[in-house]
């Protein structure tokens, strides 16, 4: 696929969910947005961006040569680790490391006191799919055995003679010295061209064995995956679009090319949810909202994320299902409960919601076609929330069949219970599942919620959010336009970005400038080339440097910041107080003075500027609001169905405050406001929920 801009004028985002494709398409003439979605095609994914692609053009009233990019947000990397059957990866490693997967970390879940109940799980690679190499390194890189490429050369011809194709290589201590691995690769390519191989040494240069063992056999083992995916994408675009530049979505919070990513597919592992927390970081600097909590609630579940100061939570600890995965990601936690969640009866008599999903085929019981189990969208039909058809009428809605549902799962319950007393149940358990992610993604870092504002977006989060805020006390819940999607429009609003680290640890007495500095001065040339490849011109690339560090004796350490520029005789310094003052923040504690530090990884992330769309102003209007109430109808709250005022939300202008209950429709969402609160419109459409016993001026 191309790399170099085009000169079309139209930017097309696109985010693939469990159930829907969401596109989002900005002119940069003439700053219009357009959204749609399109139903997602789970058994080639391809298909459904391509009809999406071909949607947005003729909304735009363009055609492929006035396509400028095309950024994608993918969750082909999760699903093939969460869903694929793990079977065929194989190993190679260093003699007498064989059993490093077995090994692991000295750590169970939940301490030691689960230690008699907690089954280690299964190895990603079996045994007998580990292979032993003859070779050894230091810690410094320097060769203290050289490598038997005999050897290398008996594994390669076992690991083809079993018909294992994706391959990680692991070599001790290959962070520091490349050379192994990369001479293994090159084995590989004459003894089995066929091998799909990850080296550690490309994929996470950095010490801690069984961690870089990981990342590497789950980057081998999605790469396949990957390719397969962006081959079928460049098949289905055909010729008017298969030369346009298509950039994919990192997990770090920035777009690279295609090519690339073929090459370190890992990076991709929470494309999409990574896109959306970038977009609600874009729409809380614009509602004047520094820490936000964004929910995320799709067809299959919430991807819940903390922004401090504006900014993501980053994290390099963190995991796809049970595998550590440790490269530069948003830290976004995940809960398993969106529209498509199916309520079931547990065997202990209790009702259930998710994690189980009716997904986008058959869908909840309400779709055409849809499923035999009622679901949150089936139990918000039932209650009146919702309209007779979803995504401007695309998919009627049959409430009759959701109450059907729901009255067979109160039957089993055994209790007399009304339709709509169930499935306000299924809502409110809904809810606190919800509720309950945040919590521990706040409360457990003694974060309070109630200092946050909640950010509500995906096709099923504004019908709840507005509860979800009440329930933990929080300052509001702000809705943005098109709020299904927003992580769509997060694909256009992020820079390019490349990662790059070196493990050098190295005690503070040992550090020096002039080594420091050519350290950084080559992961820079890295990044600038990286960057590059992909057209971005020198001008317009930016470089941040960080570096992990901790106190001598510590396992763990603390990213931080490093100075930039050239560095002279207080650059140390400045990063051993950027430690201090990170760690005091972090733990509550420092030890300035008292205990010595060290610098164990440097860090630098290349960033290459892209144009950000922009969200328009409102016109100012003295329009009345009630202009835009397209109907009254029952909606069921509290136990009993009150009449209320449903509007169209385009026909909203800036300004406009409406007392709760209310329910607000749009393309591709529903707002329902919870009474006992209201709703404000602010200049640039979004919505901002409160509870109408909070002032303003404490809000504020």
């Amino acid at each position: 696929m191309a790399q170099q801009q085009s000169a079309g004028h139209v930017r097309v985002g696109i985010d693939t969910g469990g159930t829907f494709t969401d596109i989002v398409s900005v002119d940069t003439d003439s700053g219009a947005i357009n959204v749609t979605k399109v139903a997602s095609t789970p058994d080639n994914p391809a298909i459904g961006l391509v009809r999406g692609i071909r949607e947005i053009l003729e909304l735009d009233a363009a055609d492929d040569k006035d396509i400028s990019v095309i950024c994608h947000g993918t969750t082909v990397a999760t699903n093939a680790l969460l869903q694929g059957q793990i079977d065929d990866l194989g190993l190679v490693v260093t003699g007498g490391f064989r059993h490093i997967l077995e090994i692991a970390r000295q750590s169970v879940p939940d301490g030691y006191g689960n230690s008699y109940f907690w089954v280690k799980p299964e190895r990603i690679v079996p045994l007998h799919r580990v292979h032993e190499v003859d070779e050894r390194l230091n810690f410094k890189g320097e060769v203290l055995k050289p490598l038997d490429e005999d050897s290398v050369r008996s594994a390669a011809r076992d690991l083809k003679q079993q018909g294992i194709t994706a391959i990680g290589v692991c070599l001790l201590h290959a962070y520091a010295n490349a050379e192994h691995e990369q001479r293994v690769r090159n084995i590989f390519a004459d003894e089995y061209p066929e091998a799909v191989l990850s080296l550690s040494s490309d994929v996470l240069p950095e010490y801690r064995e069984y961690e870089r063992a990981i990342t590497t056999l789950v980057d081998a083992f999605v790469k396949p995956y990957m390719s397969r995916y962006l081959g079928n994408v460049h098949d289905e675009l055909g010729p008017g679009l298969r030369d346009k530049p298509f950039l994919v979505m990192q997990s770090s919070g920035g777009v690279i090319s295609a090519d690339q990513v073929v090459r370190k597919p890992i990076t991709t592992a929470l494309s999409g949810p990574a896109a959306g927390a970038l977009g609600a970081a874009v729409i809380a600097e614009i509602a004047g909202f520094d820490n936000v909590v964004t929910l995320d609630a799709g067809g299959t579940s919430t991807d819940i994320c903390l922004i401090e100061d504006g900014e993501p939570n980053i994290t390099n600890a963190a995991s796809v299902g049970p595998f550590p995965v440790r490269l530069p990601m948003i830290d976004i936690r995940t809960v398993g409960t969106g529209g498509g969640s199916i309520a079931w009866i547990s065997r202990e008599g209790d009702l259930k919601v998710g994690p189980i999903s009716a997904g986008a085929v058959p869908g909840p019981m309400c779709y055409p076609d849809g499923g035999d189990q009622p679901t949150i969208t089936d139990a918000n039909l039932v209650l009146g929330r919702l309209p007779a058809a979803l995504i401007g009428g695309g998919i009627g809605l049959d409430v009759e069949h959701a109450r059907t549902g729901i009255a067979k799962l109160a039957d089993e319950l055994g209790d007399p219970i009304s339709v709509e007393a169930l499935a306000e149940g299924i809502i409110e358990i809904a809810n606190w599942n919800q509720a309950n992610m945040i919590r521990q993604m706040t409360i457990q870092r003694g974060i309070d919620p109630r200092e946050f504002v909640l950010l509500s977006f995906g096709g099923s989060g504004p019908a709840q959010s507005p509860a979800v805020m009440e329930l933990l006390g929080m300052h509001a819940c702000i809705v943005p336009p098109n709020p299904g999607n927003l992580s769509a429009f997060g694909l256009l609003a992020v820079d390019w970005r490349t990662d790059h680290i070196v493990t050098r640890v190295s005690h503070e007495d040992e550090l020096e400038v002039g080594e420091v500095a050519a350290i950084y001065q080559r992961l820079e040339a890295e990044a600038a080339d990286t960057l590059t490849r992909d057209g971005i011109d020198l001008a317009h690339q930016s470089f941040v440097r960080q570096a992990d560090i901790r106190y001598v004796g510590q396992s763990m350490e603390v990213r931080v910041n490093a100075p930039t520029g050239a560095l002279g005789p207080d650059s140390l310094a400045e990063l051993s107080e950027a430690f201090h003052a990170a760690h005091e923040r972090t733990f509550g504690y420092a030890y300035r003075g008292e205990q010595k530090i060290e610098v164990v990884n440097f860090c630098l992330s290349g960033f290459g500027a892209t144009e950000r769309p922009e969200l328009p102003t409102l016109p100012a209007s003295d329009a009345d609001p009630e202009a835009a109430r397209t109907q009254t109808r029952p909606v069921f709250f509290a136990g009993a169905f009150r009449d209320t005022a449903v509007y169209d939300r385009t026909g909203l202008p800036a300004g406009t405050c409406i007392e709760g209950p209310a329910v607000i429709e749009e393309f591709g969402s529903t707002t329902v406001v919870f009474p006992g609160q209201n709703v404000t419109v602010d200049p640039h459409g979004i919505l901002v929920v409160r509870q109408t016993e909070i002032q303003v001026e404490r809000i504020a």
